[in-house]
């Protein structure tokens, strides 16, 4: 397998809330690392077939996804907060973990002021 991956990723776990273009419910999952170009997702959802209302991921899906980057994390005086449109790239099965993994490229993001 090649490795396409660009720039720097960061091991960061943090909450994350993503919508699925073509699943009614958002899901939850928590992020394993990211970077300007994309993040790598642990969720419940299933990349095969929808069990039990969860999302079904497969590669080229359309997703946006929101988190919030603790200040902490980012350097910085305050925390960010970041909605991201991207596609699913990868699903695979994880080892010794009930979840799945999704690799997801992030097309576009922004920055949201909250008051």
């Amino acid at each position: 397998m090649s490795e396409s991956r660009t720039g720097v990723r960061f091991p960061v776990e943090l909450p994350i809330r993503i919508h699925v273009s073509d699943v009614a419910a958002d899901q939850v999952g928590t992020t394993s690392n990211i970077s300007a170009a994309g993040v790598y997702i642990k969720t419940q959802a299933s990349g095969s077939e929808e069990t039990s209302g969860q999302a079904v991921w497969r590669p080229g899906s359309v997703v946006s996804f929101e988190m919030t980057l603790p200040a902490e994390v980012i350097g910085a005086s305050e925390d960010a907060h970041v909605q991201c449109c991207g596609r699913v790239v990868r699903v695979e099965k994880l080892k010794d973990d009930p979840r799945n993994g999704v690799a997801c490229v992030i097309d576009n993001y922004e920055f949201v002021r909250r008051p």
